[in-house]
């Protein structure tokens, strides 16, 4: 990773959505990071900020000594063209309402009735085009009786259940519940903000497309779809899923063990036949033929004895020692991964899932690559990182509405833009 690996400059990189255009109404995480994905696949993205201090998530995280911007808007903002306007000034709220007879789908996360009070509601847009797609991101969504509830995704997190499930039982911690080190409840309602907005663009190729066509995603809700068995469990039996640590209640063997040189390894052997494998690898094929262990609900019954038993096992031995006999079982585990892990990965780097490319800004920033990863076609590609506040401001409102330098110039002097 020595030399910049971006497509940044070529102008043949073209994704499978070259020819979509979006309009992002968006701040802080779920509504830019459903477009930024949308962009890496091609689509052209109109990210629309406050002039002069742009999207409150260009400082988050580290920032180097001399910027005013963090490493991470260099991917977060990546392939969309930023433009400026202020929506508490009239002649901005005309420009953004211009834009939206201009694109295919709006992605907006504002807290629900905030651009409606501004004239650009779903309704608003509606009339202007009605063609296009808008997606509403918000916490609680965009009816009920929360509606209008504050939210960022550690809320969505917690009231979809799964901040419950991160920490260990009650027994063996009495600390809280942790977080995952991300905003994963944001991430998580992005995806589906761009697979709805996806969707109703199917939709309408199809012929069916119909006026008014929204898109509403609630951060709680987002999560809750990740939960698997816990509501139907609890809806039938009463019973509610409770934290486990490193460990699933639903299988077993799969937990984190502990090795000599003071590592954890992850192994996750726990179908019949990756469990003899497993019991092989380890010199016990006792266990594989003991029915304490002979299918996984059994497994599961008795996972404190077996846990034990591999963790025995494990602690004779180095993480290196042990990767090198379960991986040559081809039992599915590993070391965890820290970021530094993942940027040396072999694998990682040969997808180019991590990639060194130049930003203007900051010099040569690793990025992560582009998921999902289209074969037979165009793929999309990082035509270029996040860049400044307004930076596209000019082209765009001359290519799109069609203003001239004189009308650009008296909107900056008025602060429109």
């Amino acid at each position: 990773m020595n030399a910049p690996e971006s497509d940044i400059g070529n102008d043949a990189v073209v994704g499978p959505l070259s020819g979509l255009r979006i309009l992002e109404l968006g701040h802080f995480i779920a509504a830019p990071f459903a477009t930024r994905v949308l962009a890496d696949l091609g689509a052209d993205v109109i990210k629309v900020e406050p002039p002069g201090r742009g999207d409150p998530v260009r400082t988050w995280g580290m920032i180097p000594e001399g910027q005013s911007a963090s490493l991470w808007w260099s991917v977060h903002g990546r392939n969309k063209r930023a433009i400026t306007a202020d929506l508490k000034k009239p002649d901005g709220i005309a420009l953004v309402k211009r834009l939206v007879a201009e694109v295919d789908a709006v992605v907006e996360n504002f807290k629900p009735g905030q651009l409606a009070s501004w004239g650009l509601g779903p309704r608003d847009m509606e009339q202007i085009n009605p063609e296009v797609v808008v997606v509403q991101i918000s916490g609680y969504g965009q009816t009920g009786p929360g509606h209008n509830r504050a939210a960022f995704g550690v809320i969505g997190e917690a009231v979809g259940g799964l901040r419950h499930l991160t920490g260990y039982p009650p027994e063996v911690s009495d600390l809280p519940p942790v977080r995952t080190g991300i905003s994963i409840g944001d991430s998580v309602a992005g995806l589906y903000g761009a697979i709805g907005l996806l969707a109703a663009l199917f939709e309408k190729s199809r012929g069916r497309g119909r006026r008014g066509r929204r898109i509403d995603v609630a951060l709680t809700e987002s999560i809750l779809s990740l939960l698997e068995g816990c509501l139907p469990e609890y809806g039938a039996t009463g019973a509610v899923r409770q934290p486990t640590g490193s460990t699933l209640p639903t299988n077993a063997p799969s937990n984190a063990y502990p090795t000599a040189d003071g590592r954890w390894f992850l192994i996750a052997a726990n179908s019949n036949a990756l469990f003899r494998r497993l019991c092989s690898a380890m010199g016990r094929p006792d266990l594989a033929d003991d029915p304490r262990y002979a299918d996984n609900p059994s497994r599961v019954k008795h996972a404190a004895e077996l846990d034990a038993a591999i963790s025995h096992w494990t602690t004779g031995l180095t993480l290196d020692e042990v990767a090198a006999k379960v991986e040559a079982a081809d039992v599915p585990c590993s070391r965890i991964y820290d970021i530094a892990d993942i940027a040396a990965d072999s694998q990682f780097r040969e997808r180019k899932m991590v990639r060194m490319v130049a930003d203007p800004r900051l010099g040569d920033v690793l990025h992560p690559g582009i998921v999902p990863m289209m074969a037979g076609g165009p793929e999309g590609g990082i035509r270029w990182t996040g860049p400044d506040v307004g930076a596209h401001t000019d082209e765009v409102l001359s290519e799109l509405l069609g203003l001239d330098a004189g009308e650009i110039e008296r909107l900056k002097k008025d602060g429109v833009i």
